[in-house]
């Protein structure tokens, strides 16, 4: 006859260097407590998610939606096209103050101000078509 010994880990007596990551450990306890695999009980994320593109954009995604419309040429916005426009307007907003972080530094300061972006604009070729748009 065969007994069947069940015990509880406590997270001190979990020997850490022998088994995966925490997240690993996480799922297989909900899996033993449900029944049900590990990858069934956590959140989805990547392009296969539903609704995880707000989740992705710092931006939000339903006013860049309006600004769309707000061109008499958009008349529909599907929610990928708004998506791709908050990553590239991020994108763009990142690399810009970034190398205008370089004057603000440059300057000996840690604020940016318009000069900096002024700076930026004037000395990097891939922004040329924002000269002038601060005046």
């Amino acid at each position: 006859m065969a007994t069947t010994l069940v015990a509880s880990v406590t997270p001190t007596e979990h020997d850490h260097s022998r088994s995966g990551s925490e997240d690993e450990n996480r799922g297989a306890e909900a899996e033993e407590e449900s029944g049900a695999p590990a990858a069934l009980l956590q959140p989805q994320t990547g392009p296969a998610a539903p609704g995880t593109h707000s989740r992705l954009s710092r931006l939000p995604l339903a006013r860049i939606k309006a600004l769309m419309k707000t061109d008499p040429d958009v008349s529909l916005a599907s929610q990928e096209s708004v998506f791709i426009i908050a990553k590239a307007t991020e994108l763009f907003v990142e690399m810009i103050a970034k190398d205008a972080l370089v004057y603000a530094q440059q300057g000996k300061r840690k604020t940016l101000q318009r000069k900096d972006l002024d700076n930026a604009i004037e000395a990097i070729d891939e922004f040329a078509f924002l000269e002038g748009t601060l005046d």
